[in-house]
């Protein structure tokens, strides 16, 4: 079956998404790094320090992340030699352990969010009207929406 090709309006729309995503997530990126943080370790503190107790079982966090559990065990290993988590084991599943937002880690996101915060305004949400963020939400959101069910003729994953 021959593929169906995006004509010249798909290909243009389908570019200026991957090319934006791209520029935003790199301008984003550097910020972060100014902080001293990467934009993983930024994601996995931000689920952490919004979370019960500041601390999460492995197992949540990477569903909250969407990573494979082999990222997220790499992750969590710098971050812990950096002190900024430290993981002990899960009371509710021996199976799991626990990620726990650290002094130095609160320490870090809060020094590094007002200026993360910033960047996000200055690349993403100042470029936008208010019924433009609307919409632009309401079309993300149907994507995603799209992308947590199964794809026909496969079996059902745990939704992240």
């Amino acid at each position: 079956m021959e593929p169906k090709w995006l004509d010249a309006r798909e290909e243009r729309a389908w570019r200026a998404f991957i090319d934006a995503r791209h520029h935003v997530g790199v301008r984003i990126s550097r910020g972060l790094q100014r902080s001293g943080l990467s934009g993983a370790d930024y994601e996995v503190l931000a689920l952490l320090s919004d979370h019960d107790e500041d601390r999460m079982s492995a197992r949540d966090l990477c569903n909250a992340l969407g990573w494979e559990k082999s990222r997220l065990s790499h992750q969590l290993r710098g971050m812990e030699k950096g002190g900024l988590i430290s993981r002990e084991p899960n009371p509710n599943d021996g199976r799991s352990t626990m990620v726990c937002l650290s002094a130095v880690g609160r320490t870090a996101i809060e020094e590094a969010a007002p200026g993360h915060v910033a960047d996000v305004r200055q690349s993403f949400i100042d470029l936008l009207t208010p019924a433009e963020l609307d919409q632009l939400t309401v079309l993300h959101e149907r994507i995603l929406h799209h992308l947590a069910e199964p794809a026909p003729g496969h079996e059902s994953t745990s939704p992240r």
